[in-house]
């Protein structure tokens, strides 16, 4: 397989167009059109189905993109890494964070990236846990950080930290203490396993990690959660529970990143033991592809600044 061709074709999908991808490329559209086609005919599958509005992935289409991108960013990966043995840290690094991590460290990472690491290039996707792990097995990622991750032969993990759940509901609903601070973001008083069970929720649907968490400690007490709505956006997810529609269970982070922080309550969720309701969090490698230096200076920078978070809400009390 050509990886011009691939190149081509993978710009095509990703931009539905052959004019726009030929001048993304700078090449001629004929050209452009004229390895598409060689590449289809090589595969022995039409790619691309053009339309008035441009052009479209068929089914065949649609899975070589999801394979080309990786093959393509494993292809820069190793003109970066020849590129290192001549000095310095340099290439490009494509990590993938959960929503309420991505929100809490993506400015910070990525001015401290820059900083630390000029000749390097930074790439952040946001993504659940589960999207995440896909595409760092597939090569489009390089880090992943995860929830709650399990060992496989295809990813290494390592501890990163943990991060507090809360009970997130209007600021008007009516149990519990009154909000702490101005924004009603500070958390008030405890809600225990038994009550976050009658509450309606608003929560992601399965596989979601947070949603496996809750539903686990809630198991563990020998409880299920009452699901009002499942909703995979933690935007659409804030919005419902300001308009009354039920509760859900997020981070400090996530909510404070809100439009309207003000608008929601929250309260510590009483696990097992009297603790709070914690996640884990995992950063996760290939185990299949060796680190690059570049990756594993990206690595230290994301623990220590996953550190001086963590140090900053024991200040602050939470």
């Amino acid at each position: 397989m050509d990886l011009v061709q691939l190149l081509y074709f993978v710009r095509v999908a990703e931009l539905g167009s052959f004019t726009r991808a030929a001048a993304a490329l700078g090449v001629a559209q004929p050209a452009l059109s004229r390895q598409v086609r060689l590449l289809e005919v090589e595969l022995r599958h039409t790619l691309l189905r053009r339309t008035g509005r441009g052009a479209v992935t068929t089914a065949a289409g649609a899975l070589l993109l999801e394979h080309g991108r990786g093959i393509l960013h494993q292809v820069d990966r190793a003109r970066d890494e020849l590129a290192q043995m001549r000095g310095g840290l340099a290439g490009r690094v494509a990590i993938g964070l959960p929503p309420s991590v991505a929100r809490a460290l993506t400015v910070r990472l990525s001015r401290a990236f820059q900083a630390q690491l000029p000749d390097a290039r930074l790439a952040v996707s946001e993504g659940l846990s589960t999207s995440l792990l896909e595409s760092l097995v597939a090569g489009r990622l390089d880090v992943a950080v995860l929830y709650n991750a399990a060992v496989t032969p295809d990813v290494e993990i390592t501890p990163l930290g943990r991060e507090e759940l809360l009970l997130v509901q209007p600021a008007a609903a009516p149990p519990g203490a009154h909000a702490d601070s101005a924004d009603g973001t500070a958390p008030t008083a405890h809600a225990t396993l038994a009550e976050l069970s009658q509450l309606p929720l608003v929560i992601p649907s399965r596989p979601n990690a947070i949603r496996m968490h809750v539903e686990g400690a809630l198991a563990q007490a020998g409880l299920s959660p009452t699901v009002a709505m499942e909703v995979d956006g933690i935007p659409s997810i804030l919005e419902l529970v300001a308009g009354g529609a039920g509760c859900a269970v997020l981070s400090r982070q996530t909510v404070l990143s809100a439009q309207r922080p003000e608008a929601f309550r929250l309260r510590r969720i009483q696990a097992e033991g009297g603790a709070g309701l914690q996640i884990a969090l995992f950063t996760a490698v290939s185990a299949r592809r060796p680190a690059t230096r570049t990756q594993l200076a990206l690595l230290e920078l994301l623990r220590t600044l996953v550190a001086e978070e963590a140090a900053a809400r024991q200040k602050l009390q939470f």
